[in-house]
């Protein structure tokens, strides 16, 4: 237990540093922390949207800081180095103070959360949630999205891809959490294959499939040759057939039936004496 017991006490008073920290350079952007323990001391990397705030006039605010983790924390020997964030649009952290702030001044939680999912994306994000919890427009808590593009909520890309960050709005009606949920520019999800076109040596060895002129017309002579044996062939085939099967047997003539002798013929009929005239 003793072992468990060292690293529940050592995140704690990491917990306790980050929000330490938040607090100190909440006007210079705090953009997150990441703390390393080497054989010299503790590295800590601070980062931060302006650090000339964090840095302070001839390193006066980051010795401050450094000597406050010795004596509030007990860190050894810890060495702060302060790094600026390239585009803060697609830092969760630092969008979630902004959003935060908005709400404070007063902005309507739909456009506020609306304005910021927009930037988000314009930034080059591949997906944002926007997530806003409390009192919004009456006594009842209710909680409202806003959401664009890829979202993971669980298993390894969500650990490696999402970047979350937190943060809390102070107001009339009451307190109101902000968490922005950001997929990075360069997220690659387990379904995108990428095809890797082959290598320069690679393609050395394979054979070159130019044809030469040539090369060209024997394929065009050996092609025709080809289609006169075909030619040919198809001929005598033709030659060969065998004569078509003959006609069925013709049916023996029918017997012809004796015609009926016409009627003997009557004998004339004798003529009858004209009368005379008198």
């Amino acid at each position: 237990m003793a072992g468990e017991r060292k690293i529940v006490i050592e995140n704690i008073r990491r917990v306790l540093l980050k929000e330490y920290l938040m607090k100190k350079t909440e006007r210079a952007g705090f953009g997150g922390l990441d703390i390393q323990r080497t054989p010299l001391g503790t590295r800590v990397t601070l980062l931060a949207e302006r650090p000339g705030l964090v840095i302070g006039r001839r390193g006066k605010s980051i010795k401050g800081l450094t000597q406050d983790m010795i004596t509030k924390f007990e860190f050894d020997n810890p060495q702060i180095e302060v790094e600026e964030v390239k585009n803060p649009a697609v830092n969760a952290q630092i969008m979630a103070d902004k959003l935060a702030s908005a709400l404070e001044r007063g902005w309507h939680f739909r456009r506020a959360g609306h304005s910021t999912v927009r930037r988000i994306m314009e930034s080059g994000a591949r997906g944002c949630q926007v997530t806003i919890s409390g009192k919004l427009t009456g006594r009842r808590h209710r909680t409202e999205k806003f959401k664009q593009g890829h979202i993971k909520h669980c298993g390894e890309p969500k650990f490696i891809w999402m970047k979350e960050g937190f943060s809390v709005a102070k107001v009339k009606l009451g307190v109101i959490g902000v968490k922005v949920l950001i997929m990075q520019s360069d997220a690659k999800l387990p379904d995108e294959i990428d095809i890797i076109p082959p290598s320069v040596e690679e393609a050395a060895e394979t054979p070159s499939e130019e044809v030469t002129e040539g090369e060209e017309e024997a394929e065009e002579e050996s092609v025709a040759e080809d289609k006169e044996a075909e030619a040919e062939e198809a001929k005598g085939k033709v030659k060969e057939e065998e004569p078509k099967e003959e006609k069925a047997e013709e049916a023996p003539p029918k017997e012809e039936k004796p015609k009926k002798e016409k009627a003997e013929e009557a004998p004339p009929k004798e003529e009858k004496p004209k009368k005379e005239d008198g």
